[in-house]
Order: structure tokens, then C-alpha cells, then sequence
């Protein structure tokens, strides 16, 4: 493609005001995976990001836009790739993380064979708001002895201040509204 990353990302994000709940602006991102070139082009450039943060061992997807691009980047990168999901959907003994929510709290989980202390681990997820799921799950790889190589999203929402909650992990954008 010859557009800039935030050109395709500005054409292929859609803003849904007011959703899922009133003064929410929710980015869509169903139009950019539903668009073949734009999709790789955006692909592409996160496996850029990744490769030059030098060797990754593995590639958490959080649930569940995370485990859209995450495999592709864990392939790429001849990594493993690790899902972390909601609390109760992973089979096997799994470590466990609940975080406050803006209105409750939530839980994520990890196999507990998932990953190995001193593995270089980098997340991927879509969106980076308000930070909260994303610090539980830097927290999962650092109970389990890995390391959090960065934190790499499409893109970040700065209002919201989901960066402050990550502390000095490198966090990676390709797009920030």
C-alpha cells in the first residue's frame, strides 16, 4: 500500500459514539478486517515493530481482538503464541490476575505452562484505553518469571491514560486517536 499506517487505520476504523454505553466512543475495527490489503498492510507493520524489539520467545493475544493478530506476528517471528483469556474459558491449571474495572473487576487467566521464567514475551492486543486488562496481563508474565518485552497495540487511546498503568514497559502504537 502507499498510504501511511495511519492513513489505511484513519480509512479502516470507524468511531461508534455513544457504545456501548453513553460518552463511550467505541473504534470498530471490523472494517479494517474486512478489507484483504489493508488488513495484511496492518499485519505487516506490527511484525515490523515486533522484529526489531530483537528476539521475542513468545506472543500473548489477549482475548479477544488480541488473538487476531498475535498468532500471525508469533509466526512471523518463529515464536510461540499464548492466548490469555477471561477468567473460566482455559482448560489447564492456569495463573490467575483480577484488575478493577471502571464499573467492577475482572479476571484473566494464563495456562501456568504457558510461558517460562525468562522467556521474552511480547502482548498484543487491538486497542490500548484505559490500560487496566493490559497491566493484568504484564502482571501474569512477570508472576510467571518472563520478562514483558513491550506491549504492542494498533492503537492507543491517549485520553484515557491507559499508558500510565504500564509503567516502564515500552509500549508500541501504530495509530493513536
Amino acid at each position: 500500500m502507499t498510504e501511511s499506517i495511519s492513513a489505511v487505520l484513519e480509512k479502516h476504523v470507524r468511531a461508534i459514539a455513544n457504545w456501548p454505553e453513553p460518552g463511550v466512543t467505541f473504534r470498530d475495527i471490523t472494517p479494517l478486517l474486512q478489507d484483504g490489503q489493508a488488513l495484511r498492510f496492518v499485519i505487516e507493520k506490527m511484525i515490523e515493530e515486533a522484529q526489531a524489539l530483537g528476539p521475542i520467545d513468545k506472543v500473548i493475544g489477549i482475548e479477544a481482538r488480541g488473538f487476531i493478530f498475535a498468532p500471525s506476528i508469533a509466526i512471523a517471528l518463529g515464536a510461540g503464541f499464548v492466548p490469555v483469556r477471561k477468567e473460566g474459558k482455559l482448560p489447564a491449571d492456569c495463573h490467575t490476575v483480577s484488575y478493577a474495572l471502571e464499573y467492577g473487576a475482572a479476571t484473566v487467566e494464563m495456562h501456568a505452562d504457558a510461558i517460562s521464567p525468562g522467556e521474552r514475551v511480547l502482548v498484543v492486543d487491538d486497542v490500548l484505553a484505559t490500560g487496566g486488562t493490559m497491566a493484568a496481563v504484564d502482571q501474569l508474565i512477570a508472576e510467571a518469571g518472563a520478562t514483558v518485552v513491550a506491549d504492542l497495540v494498533l492503537l492507543d487511546l491517549p485520553a484515557l491514560d491507559g499508558r500510565s498503568k504500564l509503567g516502564d514497559n515500552v509500549v508500541i502504537s501504530l495509530h493513536s486517536y
